[in-house]
């Protein structure tokens, strides 16, 4: 493995971490600072891993400390999870929260309305 394709790993990593997440930055080492806590601990650190080997993976003498058994574990682990994420399946659950905490909190208003109608008489 050279450093060539550790370098495509990062920028197939961060493509879709910015495709899936929408997070923006450049490369993967600011991708995956901002999107910290939008991805498990496993996916994360694997993808500090992998920015590191890309860095790493520039200058000659450090491609050859680069662990590429772990580079490409590291790969398919952030791989993994990314391609599993569906767009219209998160904006969706976004969507659903929003309503459901909208349509609790006007619950509760309502509630204490009626509450204090009643407690003044009205009803």
């Amino acid at each position: 493995m050279g450093a060539a394709s550790i370098q495509q790993m990062a920028d197939r990593v961060a493509g879709l971490m910015e495709e899936r997440l929408k997070i923006g930055g450049q490369g993967l080492a600011a991708k995956v600072k901002k999107g910290g806590r939008m991805m498990p601990r496993k996916v994360r650190d694997a993808g500090q891993r992998l920015a590191q080997a890309a860095m790493m993976a520039q200058n000659p003498k450090l491609l050859m400390q680069v662990d590429e058994e772990r580079v490409a574990e590291d790969y398919d682990t952030c791989l993994k999870h990314l391609s599993g994420i569906n767009v219209w399946a998160r904006r969706k659950g976004g969507l659903l929260n929003m309503a459901t905490s909208i349509l609790g909190s006007l619950l509760i208003v309502g509630g204490l309305l009626v509450a204090v109608l009643y407690w003044r008489g009205f009803l």
